[in-house]
């Protein structure tokens, strides 16, 4: 039975790129479905205790910052409560360039991801066209008597192609898939966000009618 190490072998060169992608691949996937696990993301219960600090006027600068490095949805939280006492267009505002932040960094490694995903099968090609001109320099040094001079061109070139799409489709699936889930979440956070602009919003005007 051939090996994977005698596989990676008659690839030739291009095989380590390849193989580089496949590794720095499987690590990008497996780091991101562990951070992008919605408990992790955005933790049950931790909207309801916000809402309760807000209603029983528990907020404090320490409550906010440990909940700024509780979660992704509690840092976009944290970011609207440091601005409370502001004006609602400016607490948007300041949600808003949160929210970028936090996108960011959900979507950290994708990008690279995709890229993997590209290069991938462009990295199979030119290894492809490397076993081919490695074929007919064996046609023009030993001529078609002996169809062994053409086996380790051609074998190249059939091993970096599908070396390379392997590494490519699974990436490519992985990156959708993952790009889809940011999207969901962040939808849900901004939804969350809103829902406390609204609560502090309500807040004051209630604040300001006791007052009157």
């Amino acid at each position: 039975m051939v090996s994977m190490w005698e596989i990676i072998r008659a690839g030739g060169a291009f095989m380590w790129p390849i193989v580089m992608c496949s590794v720095i691949a499987v690590a990008i996937v497996v780091e991101r479905f562990w951070t992008l696990q919605s408990s992790r993301v955005i933790p049950r219960d931790l909207s309801q205790k916000v809402w309760n600090w807000i209603e029983t006027d528990q907020l404090n600068d320490q409550l906010i910052a440990a909940l700024e490095v509780n979660s992704p949805l509690g840092e976009l939280l944290a970011n609207g409560l440091k601005n409370r006492n502001k004006p609602r267009n400016m607490m948007v505002e300041r949600l808003e360039d949160g929210g970028r932040h936090v996108v960011h960094e959900l979507e950290r490694y994708l990008n690279t991801l995709g890229t993997i995903a590209a290069i991938a099968p462009l990295l199979g090609l030119l290894g492809t066209v490397a076993g081919i001109i490695h074929a007919f320099n064996a046609i023009t040094a030993n001529g078609l008597g002996d169809p062994r001079t053409l086996s380790g061109g051609i074998g190249e070139a059939l091993i970096t192609t599908a070396a390379g799409l392997t590494v490519a489709i699974p990436s490519l699936i992985a990156y959708r898939f993952l790009r889809g889930k940011v999207e969901r979440l962040v939808v849900l956070m901004e939804k969350e966000a809103m829902r406390m602009v609204d609560a502090l919003d309500q807040r004051g005007r209630t604040g300001a009618s006791r007052q009157r």
